[in-house]
């Protein structure tokens, strides 16, 4: 198998020139209609990249999954996960991200990249109060450019339309098990999952 190993050989393989609308699409601080899609999101998947390489992280709450500080600035929440932080890691030692933000029936996807910072700022932390709980930190992103992802894939998979298709997926707790040669998981650990995180789900 060859590998393609510089730009010139990958632009003689696609041979068109991407479309105009491919970059009048793309902003560098909020719109008003970027704004309203973005803020109709309750999902969006957060990438870093770091020292020990890339990861990409879903991030989902119950109302926008991001706030606006001001139209060149988002804050994400942190709320309580498996702890392994590995997107935060990332973020200290290297600023770039990515997010993709997706809404329940849309085949459309707004992307956001820029640099983060990571706070654990209690003013902030308040903001984003539910349940009486807070984040334990928030990232902070300074947006560097915001444009719409081609729906085609979408499209492709029909995410929103062709059913549910985990009924014989394996469960958290089966993969965990074989993962640890049976040292986790296993069937008491997807009995016990599902009120583990109803009580700690902020």
């Amino acid at each position: 198998m060859e590998f393609i190993k510089d730009i010139k050989s990958l632009e003689e393989i696609y041979n068109r020139p991407p479309g105009a609308a491919s970059f009048r699409k793309v902003v560098h601080s909020l719109t008003p209609l970027y704004r309203k899609w973005i803020m109709s999101s309750r999902l969006c998947i957060l990438s870093t990249v770091g020292p020990e390489g890339v990861d990409g992280s879903p991030r989902g709450d119950d109302g926008p999954a991001v706030l606006e500080l001001n139209p060149n600035t988002l804050a994400l929440p942190d709320w309580r996960g498996n702890n392994r932080l590995d997107s935060l890691r990332n973020i200290v030692r290297d600023p770039r991200v990515a997010l993709m933000f997706m809404v329940s029936g849309s085949n459309n996807v707004v992307r956001v990249n820029g640099t983060a910072r990571l706070t654990a700022d209690a003013d902030l932390r308040a903001r984003f109060e539910k349940h009486g709980k807070q984040p334990a930190t928030v990232i902070v992103i300074e947006i560097t450019e915001i444009y719409t992802q081609c729906a085609r894939a979408l499209m492709r998979a029909e995410i929103w339309t062709s059913g549910d298709s985990s009924v014989e997926l394996p469960s958290i707790g089966e993969i965990l098990a074989e993962a640890s040669q049976g040292e986790e998981g296993g069937e008491r650990y997807d009995s016990e999952w599902g009120a583990r995180a109803a009580k700690t789900m902020w």
